[in-house]
């Protein structure tokens, strides 16, 4: 858990409320049955979460509710953006591959800033069940979890969509490219 994690002045914290509930407002497909004043009683219940959306706000992720956990009753925001964060791009999939790299290093990884953030990437279905209410990553690819025995042997799973279709595919962990980064997603 990142130590740096401060509640939000006030002034910040309603105006990101404000841009939250307009985007919300304005997609009601990706929410349906879900009340906005529920979720915003919820958020300002949970500082630590908003502080969290605001991180996925200000690296581009246009957070959004996609949904609400059956079993805990938990809103699932996640970051809604047309293509993958641009303050999230540019960077390869963990600390292992960004510490093994000799040259060229990129300035991070996505799951460390995942964890600083206080977000998780999505797992294929997570991506896959985002791109069935939006068109999502058409330009750009999203680093997403990986299992242990893909990674143990340098890989890392990506997604994007192209040709109306979701792909997942591998890299090298260490890799990284301008148009790949991660999306997010936070349970409240």
């Amino acid at each position: 858990m990142n130590k740096n994690r401060i509640e939000l002045p006030a002034s910040e914290k309603d105006e990101l409320l404000k841009i939250l509930k307009t985007r919300f407002e304005k997609n009601l497909n990706r929410h349906s049955g879900i009340d906005w004043d529920t979720v915003q009683t919820r958020l300002e219940a949970k500082p630590e979460k908003i502080w969290s959306i605001n991180e996925m706000e200000m690296t581009g992720g246009e957070p959004d509710v996609i949904g609400q956990d059956e079993k805990t009753g938990e809103y699932i925001f996640c970051d809604c953006s047309a293509e993958s964060p641009k303050g999230r791009r540019s960077i390869c999939f963990d600390h292992e591959a960004l510490e093994a790299r000799k040259e060229y290093k990129p300035a991070d990884s996505a799951t460390n800033m995942a964890a600083d953030m206080g977000i998780e990437l999505l797992t294929e279905e997570e991506y896959r069940n985002l791109q069935e209410i939006g068109n999502f990553d058409l330009k750009t690819s999203s680093w997403i979890q990986t299992p242990a025995n893909i990674r143990k042997l340098g890989g890392a799973l990506f997604c994007d969509r192209r040709y109306n279709h979701v792909f997942v595919y591998h890299n090298g962990a260490d890799s990284y490219y301008a148009a790949r980064g991660f999306r997010g997603l936070l349970r409240v």
